[in-house]
């Protein structure tokens, strides 16, 4: 453990420049883009984003004029009643349309038409709700990469356990092997008379102590590599690959600040969006003008039809059609459209996107209050966890000093082994102890610079 209280001194002296630096290897850097790249939620994010880039040139497009094409043909069998004046006509003096008259027809009918159609002016509702779908866009992009703070301070603390769970390790052999020292010192003293049972069964039983503390170990080391392959899909080899120093990370920084941290920039685009969509609202007011031009084809043919019976000629007259075409017939126009009266359901929109904003300014400013209070409560814990882990260190180093004594003293019988075995679960918790103080220190340090919004600016390789 000395060799991290010299690198954090180097490092001290190192990063004195005025700011803060997290360094992390190149291979625990890996690991983190591999969780990135892995997670769901970020996945979820960019398709999110992708689908509002979507809908904003969908909204865009609605200035692109139109083409639509069609072709109809119907036939048509139908009886028509007619009920006109009597009228007589010229010359033969013959009346017609004497009352109701019913004519039968058929015949066909076809039309075909292209016809282009485009937005001259939407009351700016068209730009309005664009510019609308581009904030919320950034706002989410914002919100992605603020989980992605997340996910890197998770990543370096779970292997942050298993460095934690190596040192225990480490710890609980040094511990059983002066214990097995002692145990083969203690059998030979018994055999000579000058020792107890009793003093073996004690060293015994604090061997069955660092059985279960391995055992505990063990369950612990397995929870924490499935953490690991969950976060980031590697294999057992690729984790025992990831190597780096556990060194505390140092924040040179006294004016930290939220003013870049992303969820309140977020924020700050949300309402934005909300903004243009008051803005696209307030449009409807406003009328909306539109183009339309194309060439149409209209055709009657083979049609019939069939008169009463004429009174004179005492029979019906039949009537055909061979053909009636209008082709081409071009046409160009514009159009305007204005609601000028809509049951005030246009006031209650602007209304509800007015509180809309105001619902996110009141969260703006409810938010930069938190993270102003998490940040200097993160601050203040970064700081209590430095001075802790000087009086760990040097609570480790008298532990130590003293499990050495208790040694020296065990052998020359100015101890019991009750006292030598207490010495030894001294050293192993005060460098445990240290070990703890330092991983909860790094955690600190990374949650407080979260809290500015900067943690990848921090991070160096």
């Amino acid at each position: 453990m000395k060799k991290y209280l010299l690198l954090s001194l180097f490092s001290l002296f190192t990063f004195a420049t005025g700011y803060a630096q997290i360094e992390i290897s190149t291979s625990l850097q890996e690991a983190i883009h591999k969780a990135i790249e892995k997670n769901s939620s970020i996945k979820n994010k960019e398709l999110e984003i992708e689908k509002l880039q979507l809908q904003e040139k969908s909204v865009w497009n609605k200035y692109i004029p139109t083409v639509e094409a069609s072709a109809i043909y119907s036939y048509f069998d139908n009886k028509l009643t007619v009920d006109l004046p009597a009228t007589t006509l010229p010359i033969i003096n013959i009346p017609v349309f004497g009352g109701k008259s019913t004519f039968d027809n058929y015949g066909n009918i076809f039309n075909g038409s292209i016809m282009a159609k485009t937005v001259l002016f939407s009351g700016m509702q068209i730009p309005n709700g664009a510019k609308a779908l581009k904030q919320k866009a950034i706002g989410t992009e914002y919100l992605k990469e603020s989980e992605k703070d997340i996910i890197i301070k998770d990543v370096i603390n779970t292997f942050d356990q298993i460095t934690l769970l190596n040192e225990v390790e480490k710890l609980l052999n040094d511990s059983e092997k002066r214990l097995q020292t002692e145990t083969k010192r203690i059998s030979k003293a018994i055999e000579e008379g000058l020792a107890i049972p009793y003093d073996r069964d004690k060293i015994k039983l604090a061997s069955l102590e660092l059985k279960s503390k391995r055992i505990e170990l063990e369950g612990k080391r397995k929870l924490v590599y499935r953490k690991i392959r969950y976060l980031t899909g590697y294999s057992d080899s690729e984790i025992n690959n990831v190597q780096y120093n556990l060194v505390p990370y140092l924040i040179l920084e006294e004016n930290l600040s939220t003013e870049n941290k992303k969820e309140i920039k977020a924020l700050e685009s949300f309402k934005v969006a909300y903004e243009y969509l008051l803005k696209k609202e307030k449009g409807t007011f406003l009328p909306t003008l539109g183009a339309f031009g194309g060439v149409t084809h209209s055709s009657v043919f083979d049609a019939n039809s069939t008169t009463p019976v004429i009174p004179g000629l005492n029979t019906p007259l039949h009537l055909q059609l061979n053909e009636i075409t209008i082709s081409p017939n071009w046409m160009i126009g514009a159009g305007i459209k204005w609601e000028v009266f809509a049951g005030f359901e246009r006031n209650h929109k602007v209304h509800e996107a007015k509180i809309n904003i105001e619902q996110v300014q009141n969260q703006i400013d409810d938010t930069k209050e938190k993270l102003q209070l998490l940040l200097e409560n993160n601050y203040v814990n970064y700081s209590v966890l430095n001075q802790k882990i000087e009086i760990a260190s040097q609570q480790e180093k008298v532990a130590h000093n003293n499990l050495n004594l208790a040694i020296k003293q065990y052998k020359e019988g100015l101890i019991n082994i009750s006292e030598r075995l207490e010495a030894e679960n001294d050293s192993y918790k005060a460098s445990l102890n240290k070990i703890n103080i330092l991983i909860e220190q790094r955690l600190s340090a990374i949650e407080t610079i979260i809290a500015t919004g900067e943690l990848t600016k921090y991070i160096t390789n």
